[in-house]
């Protein structure tokens, strides 16, 4: 299936959406922070990024900043997850995002997300 990057400063939060994931069938790598992020995205380039908002080091808000400014990675799906409402994160995040979601979440929801991003982004699709 998809390679998907999770980065989440909540280890309980991020260990959950891996095991979710993983059990889809999807490959998933972590980071704890947007500077590890940046990092595992020159490792391997997911086909999709799940981002916390609000996390030391590196917010959310300056990884997508940097992604959508290197050209190798400014196509990747990104999804925001935020207990800020979404308001908050179009303003900072200056609507370069592909889909939000608000925590606490439901694990439907991201399942749905999931799928809707990677159906959309389809093979062959940037």
């Amino acid at each position: 299936m998809a390679l998907i990057l999770v980065v989440d400063d909540e280890y309980g939060i991020a260990e959950v959406l891996e095991a979710i994931l993983a059990d889809g069938g999807h490959e998933v790598v972590t980071a704890i922070n947007g500077r590890q992020g940046l990092e595992r995205l020159r490792d391997r380039r997911p086909d999709l990024v799940l981002l916390d908002f609000m996390m030391p080091v590196m917010d959310g808000s300056a990884m997508l900043k940097a992604m959508r400014g290197d050209p190798a990675h400014r196509d990747i799906p990104a999804v925001i997850i935020s207990s800020l409402p979404e308001s908050v994160i179009a303003e900072a995040a200056e609507g370069t995002y592909t889909a939000f979601l608000r925590k606490p979440f439901k694990l439907r929801a991201i399942i749905e997300v999931v799928n809707t991003v990677l159906l959309l982004k389809g093979p062959g699709r940037q």
